[in-house]
C-alpha cells in the first residue's frame, strides 16, 4: 500500500469557510469534491488533505494533538494572520504555542478534531534519507 490522504472533519456550517481558507489563504487546490466531502493538495506537497462535513456538536477535547501541520520560517505569524482572515469571516480564532518554535490555530466553531499547526523548518529536518 502507498501512503495517499489524510482526512479530517469540520463542522458542516463552516466547512466551505475553512475550505476557502485553505485555498485562498493556503494555494491548496480542489482534486474533487463530492456531498459534503472534498479532496485537496497544496502545490509542490506529495499528500492530500480530504475534509468530512460533520454536525457532530462535541468537540474533542485533546485535539491539538491532532494538526494539520506546516513548515514557515515564522509560524506564529502565519498562523496570526490565518486567524485575523477567519475573524473577518466572523468566528472565533485563537493562536496557542507548543513551544517557542511550534504553534496552533483553534477555529474552535469549525475544526471538529484538529489543529492547524505551524513550526520551524528545521523541526522537519530529519536525519533520514527516504
Amino acid at each position: 500500500m502507498r501512503f495517499n490522504h489524510v482526512a479530517n472533519r469540520l463542522d458542516a456550517k463552516h466547512f466551505e469557510t475553512i475550505v476557502d481558507l485553505f485555498i485562498q489563504q493556503l494555494g491548496f487546490v480542489e482534486l474533487r469534491r463530492t456531498e459534503g466531502v472534498i479532496w485537496m493538495r497544496q502545490p509542490g506537497a506529495n499528500i492530500d488533505l480530504q475534509f468530512c462535513q460533520s454536525v457532530e456538536t462535541r468537540r474533542d477535547e485533546d485535539k491539538r494533538r491532532s494538526q494539520v501541520s506546516f513548515l514557515s520560517e515564522t509560524p506564529r505569524q502565519a498562523l496570526e494572520d490565518l486567524a485575523a482572515w477567519l475573524r473577518q469571516r466572523g468566528l472565533e480564532a485563537n493562536v496557542g504555542a507548543y513551544s517557542d518554535r511550534e504553534f496552533y490555530l483553534d477555529v474552535p466553531e469549525a475544526l471538529v478534531d484538529f489543529v492547524i499547526e505551524a513550526m520551524r523548518p528545521e523541526l522537519a529536518d530529519y536525519p533520514v534519507t527516504v
